[in-house]
């Protein structure tokens, strides 16, 4: 229903930001890192939005990315996670953060999180690890052949520029890796390869 909102920001704070538009004032919830990014009140600033309805409860959630609000909308499919929850999943950790625990299988990252239990970390983990891979990173384009004719590389490689790698270092991490494992799954060869790129 709501796209964005585009406005003079009113207010914020670490919970929320007020955005006024053209004389009418919005009221959304936002995460901590959607604050830190946010300008000074007095200053336009575009907020993309989310709409959750619940019984006769309306709330917006605005974000300051597409890549937060996409993350945001995954995690409400997860049973168990509402809106609360996702906010501060998105609060505790910073979105690379977040797809990068759930793509190399470490649910204890999240659990981390205040409000997170193990079976839901769990959960969320086994249900968005494919879906995360699946993304189509903003600004970027996925290879349009397949790296060396391997399917788990070219997986590892989309993989890690969805978590905001460039293909080249995408690449040149997981074939290096590649090399040193042996009959890895695409976890472990994204988990391996993010090792690699900390030492280039």
């Amino acid at each position: 229903m709501f796209a964005y909102f585009q406005g003079e920001l009113v207010e914020a704070s670490q919970e929320e930001a007020v955005v006024d538009v053209a004389g009418t004032g919005y009221r959304l919830l936002i995460s901590s890192a959607t604050y830190h990014q946010l300008p000074e009140p007095g200053e336009r600033v575009k907020i993309l939005a989310h709409l959750h309805v619940k019984e006769d409860l309306l709330q917006l959630y605005g974000f300051i990315d597409e890549e937060e609000r996409q993350l945001f909308r995954l995690l409400l499919s997860i049973s168990g996670v509402g809106p609360k929850l996702a906010l501060a999943i998105l609060s505790g950790l910073r979105v690379q953060e977040i797809q990068e625990a759930i793509v190399t299988n470490m649910p204890e990252r999240l659990f981390e999180i205040s409000g997170v239990g193990k079976k839901t970390a769990a959960r969320i983990v086994l249900e968005l690890r494919d879906r995360i891979l699946k993304l189509q990173p903003s600004g970027a384009t996925r290879p349009s052949a397949r790296v060396s004719g391997s399917s788990m590389r070219d997986d590892a490689v989309n993989a890690l520029i969805t978590l905001g790698f460039s293909r080249s270092v995408a690449l040149k991490a997981v074939v290096e890796s590649q090399a040193s494992l042996e009959n890895p799954r695409v976890e472990d060869l994204v988990r391996e390869s993010l090792l690699a790129i900390r030492t280039f």
